[in-house]
């Protein structure tokens, strides 16, 4: 017997403001305001949610019961994941899961950070990392190179530096399509209001900036970030029962993969960037949705240093391998050419808070199949892909468009009573009491939803 499963289709979403480290809101709040957005853009209350998946890599234990609790005390399941980068969209997966095998009919997936400032780093001392392996290989490489200038900087950075340095020598791309790919999302990120910073240097400023690495410059990386984001995701059924189809977007396309032994067995920096597991999930994911690469009109893609960017191209099939340079110079990245990659602005730009950065991508991308994105809007978009990568490893590509039986009804900011795409704003109680389950407790402390809106 062939197992079929069920279509999941994404109903409501929410995002607070990507912002720098600040310590003025914690991951509750954060993850309240997400929730009570997605909630309200879905036009139902936490009642309805049958399940939950919680994301978050700098955290303690169950912080994602003592973010829902206050909305509601329902007794559904509530996971909590941590898959480094690529977290957001791990929770994202698991509530996608839940509605097509059949386990639940709406399914919530909510991810949020709070995070130190600087570069990143673990808070543990007394156990290898996770990626050690890979920053070992980096080194050793590297070293073999026996480069005039030695390297320096944050791990993560010199990873991803590595694979571009990788491919310039090989294919001829140079600093100069980093800083390019960098000016154009930091350009992107100026008409939007969620993102962290809102300047947009030209790539030549880009290249004088301050030095991080050996050739990553400060706009060229993605900061430290303080954010929520949210997902509700529900059958057909229940879109149908509740009368959704002017919120329904379907996933149709949605896969995750780890590392294959190219990690190890290539002695290649673009192999331990995660390009392989790129090339994997993209490839299910296409089959999935029955499309190709020139079917996807506009794709956030994880692109925590802009080399990285360069290098995903070649790795979600955008062009042959060695010309992702050639697109770049092209202008075939940005509105008016083959794919508009990274509207928001990116990681790089729009900021990149761990366990809300996959769930960010469905914000924006859901946004952009209903044709509510704003200043930000591609045009005709049928097909939209999210492109979310963790170190270690793990990468998710999700493919989402409107189903057969979408139609024109409220919008998102009819629902939340002013234009969501263009104007960000802080949930009050009046808003978190229309979403609230009939089952919460007043003894979850009161204090708690104030928070949510400070």
């Amino acid at each position: 017997m062939v197992y079929t499963p069920k279509k999941a289709y994404v109903i409501g979403v929410g995002s607070t403001k990507f912002d720098k480290p600040r310590g003025e809101r914690d991951y509750d709040a954060l993850g309240i305001e997400a929730t009570v957005k997605a909630l309200t853009d879905a036009g139902i209350t936490y009642d309805a949610v049958e399940s939950a998946t919680v994301g978050y890599v700098y955290g303690d234990s169950t912080c994602g019961q003592r973010v829902l609790y206050t909305i509601g005390m329902t007794g559904i399941p509530i996971l909590n994941v941590n898959n480094n980068c690529s977290t957001g969209s791990s929770a994202f997966v698991s509530a996608v899961q839940a509605v097509q095998s059949g386990q639940a009919d709406c399914s919530l997936a909510l991810g949020f950070e709070r995070m130190a400032p600087g570069s990143l780093s673990s808070p543990w001392t007394d156990r290898p990392s996770p990626i050690q392996g890979t920053y070992m290989q980096v080194l050793q490489i590297e070293d073999e190179k026996a480069y005039a200038t030695p390297e320096k900087g944050p791990s993560a950075g010199r990873i991803f530096a590595a694979a571009g340095k990788e491919h310039g020598e090989r294919y001829g791309s140079t600093q100069e399509h980093w800083a390019k790919i960098s000016a154009k999302n930091h350009q992107h990120s100026v008409k939007n209001p969620y993102s962290q910073f809102r300047f947009a240097p030209t790539w030549q400023e880009v290249l004088k900036a301050r030095p991080i690495t050996r050739e990553l410059t400060l706009p060229m990386c993605s900061p430290t970030s303080d954010g929520g984001a949210a997902a509700v995701v529900a059958s057909e059924d229940f879109v149908k029962k509740h009368n959704l189809q002017d919120r329904a977007v379907e996933v149709v396309g949605q896969a995750v993969a780890t590392d294959s032994v190219h990690l190890y067995e290539d002695h290649s920096r673009i192999e331990l960037a995660g390009a392989d597991m790129a090339r994997q999930a993209v490839a299910k994911a296409y089959k999935q949705a029955g499309i190709g690469p020139n079917d996807v009109q506009v794709i956030e893609l994880h692109d925590c240093f802009a080399p990285n960017e360069l290098i995903t191209y070649e790795a979600l099939g955008l062009c042959k391998t060695g010309e992702a340079h050639k697109l770049v110079d092209a202008g075939d990245n940005t509105y008016g050419g083959k794919w508009v990659v990274n509207p928001s602005g990116g990681l790089e730009s729009k900021g990149h808070p761990l366990g809300a950065t996959g769930l960010g991508m469905i914000f924006y991308l859901t946004l952009q199949v209903r044709g509510e994105a704003g200043d930000l809007q591609v045009p005709n978009v049928r097909n939209a892909l999210a492109h979310n990568l963790g170190l270690g490893g793990s990468c998710v590509i999700s493919i989402l468009r409107k189903p057969a039986f979408y139609r024109a009804g409220t919008t998102s900011a009819q629902r939340a009573g002013y234009d969501v795409a263009r104007e960000v704003r802080r949930v009050t109680q009046t808003e978190l009491n229309k979403v609230r389950a009939s089952k919460f407790s007043d003894y979850v402390e009161p204090a708690l939803a104030e928070r949510a809106r400070l």
